[in-house]
């Protein structure tokens, strides 16, 4: 009865230390962004609001830049020259992009709560120094410029597949880490990405307009836009002089 009444008193115990975990942290994005086609390259402004849920107090935040990984000397390109099993699909052609072939993620200003921050780069994370730290259970917004290189696609991310697709556009923005009760996941990219930040997600893309955009969440100016989303009967006003898609969407990432 002695063994039986102590299991009892434990169970307890270890529920109440399991619901120590039981949060989750929340961002919510809104960027706009311009991709010109004649350079592959992509300019935008990300406003980003962190909820930091957790009990812990935060003096850092990482966020990931995966377009780092499509460069010569790129630990993903070093890997997969080196290791006994490659992924076939990478081999040694990270290591033959011309500088107009590779990608890159190039952070330009960021800010927290107005006030400039300090951070580096080191390969495919960026490690920001806080201008302030964020105390449990309250929340910050950062704000970033950015330019990006879209890479002739190795693998998931790039342009022009071997399906005919100009623009394969995944992990093609700076990406806040994961923070849970295991701490920072600020992990290089070598071939396979990480679970993100659940939240919001409000998109604005300018493309010059001969191009047609797939992506989740729910389009916000389909007469702008055509091909179907618009009221039956609506004519579309369209520009010829660029394409503006505006996409809302609430997704884990």
């Amino acid at each position: 009865m002695k063994f039986i009444f102590s299991i009892l008193l434990l169970t307890p115990v270890t529920l109440l230390n399991a619901q120590d975990f039981r949060w989750q942290q929340r961002v919510e994005y809104a960027m706009n962004v311009q991709l010109n086609t004649q350079n592959h390259k992509l300019t935008g402004d990300q406003k980003l609001i962190y909820y930091n849920n957790s009990p812990d107090t935060l003096t850092k935040v990482y966020y990931h830049l995966f377009f780092n990984a499509f460069q010569p000397g790129s630990m993903m390109d070093v890997r997969s020259r080196n290791i006994a099993d490659p992924d076939r699909r990478v081999t040694d052609r990270i290591s033959k992009l011309a500088p107009n072939e590779i990608g890159y993620q190039h952070i330009q200003s960021l800010k927290q709560d107005g006030k400039a921050t300090t951070y580096q780069v080191n390969g495919t994370i960026l490690e920001v120094t806080l201008a302030k730290p964020i105390l449990p259970k309250t929340k910050t917004t950062f704000e970033m410029t950015f330019e990006a290189q879209v890479p002739v696609q190795i693998r998931r991310s790039g342009r022009d597949n071997r399906e005919g697709i100009a623009y394969s556009m995944t992990q093609w923005y700076p990406k806040l880490a994961e923070y849970d009760h295991q701490g920072w996941h600020a992990y290089q990219y070598i071939a396979r990405e990480f679970h993100g930040v659940w939240g919001d997600f409000d998109v604005k893309i300018t493309i010059d307009p001969k191009f047609v955009i797939g992506g989740t969440g729910k389009l916000q100016n389909p007469e702008a836009i055509g091909h179907g989303y618009e009221k039956p009967g609506s004519a579309v006003k369209t520009t010829t002089r660029k394409s503006h898609m505006a996409f809302y969407s609430q997704r884990c990432d």
